[in-house]
């Protein structure tokens, strides 16, 4: 009995700690001992949430009859119970079932899965559009349509974090958008393959050198949102954080007048220095 008071109470600590504190209370963050998907920021991730739980209760129910058939099986056909085994070498109905039914499951499951498919692509009315770069190792914002604002995004080092941020999840410049706007990203990369990621939104791109690809999402609330490169792509892949902040529209046309002076003003040169940097 105390082995399990022990482990509980570990468990409490790890939960309790300061880190844990931070990650129970950050938005659109991985939360410890999570079992499910992050909560949906977003339409997509609300229609991913949806065929998750579809195909979640599809494969429970099949591995359910499975495993209860096997057991009467093994029950019903016990060398003792069936001493004569059956010599029935074809059953035509039991044929034709085992063909139809994993076709008509697959129909049910194909159906939701091609039209997310299809919604996840781009978004036609796009209320602004923003252009991700991956760079070894951090991402690069552009807004081609609000005065080609451009800057970094840098993973905040462990030693500058501030109460309550998260390790290796927070960036000096976080990407900015307006709650409720359709936001078109614009995808590439200048040296090997990035992907950008962030689960709350539902947003998955691969960063190609030389290519260019879309994708869209859509914050329905305000709040901070996290996400990381999950294409391994060099020594420091783990330190390329993302954070989507997504704020009123009020406060989002604010944050450009403020961008448009901070940006403009940064000095030539320090992409570099902040790269050379992080690779050290």
């Amino acid at each position: 009995m105390s082995r399990y008071r022990w482990l509980l109470a570990m468990l409490m600590m790890v939960i309790a700690a300061p880190g844990g504190v931070a990650l129970a209370q950050a938005v659109g963050a991985p939360r410890p001992w999570e079992m499910n998907l992050q909560p949906a920021f977003g339409p997509i991730k609300e229609q991913q949430i949806a065929l998750h739980n579809l195909v979640l209760v599809i494969i429970t129910v099949i591995t359910l009859f499975v495993g209860g058939l096997l057991l009467w099986v093994m029950w019903r056909y016990h060398a003792k119970r069936n001493p004569e085994p059956t010599r029935t070498a074809h059953n035509t109905v039991l044929e034709i079932a085992w063909t139809v039914i994993p076709v008509l499951i697959l129909v049910v499951i194909a159906i939701p899965s091609f039209r997310l498919v299809y919604y996840e692509d781009r978004t036609r009315d796009a209320d602004l559009t923003v252009k991700v770069t991956g760079h070894q190792w951090y991402w690069q914002y552009t807004y081609p349509d609000k005065n080609n604002i451009d800057f970094t995004s840098y993973m905040v080092p462990d030693d500058q974090l501030k109460p309550g941020q998260l390790r290796m999840l927070e960036v000096d410049n976080e990407l900015v958008v307006p709650v409720g706007k359709n936001i078109r990203v614009l995808q590439t990369s200048t040296d090997v393959i990035h992907s950008w990621f962030v689960p709350a939104l539902g947003v998955q791109r691969y960063a190609i050198p030389g290519r260019t690809i879309e994708t869209w999402f859509r914050a329905d609330k305000a709040g901070t949102i996290y996400g990381e490169c999950n294409q391994i792509c060099g020594t420091n892949h783990s330190r390329m954080p993302i954070v989507v902040r997504a704020v009123p529209e009020q406060e989002f046309n604010a944050w450009l007048a403020e961008a448009k002076t901070k940006f403009s003003d940064a000095a030539p040169g320090t992409r570099q220095v902040a790269a050379t940097e992080v690779r050290h």
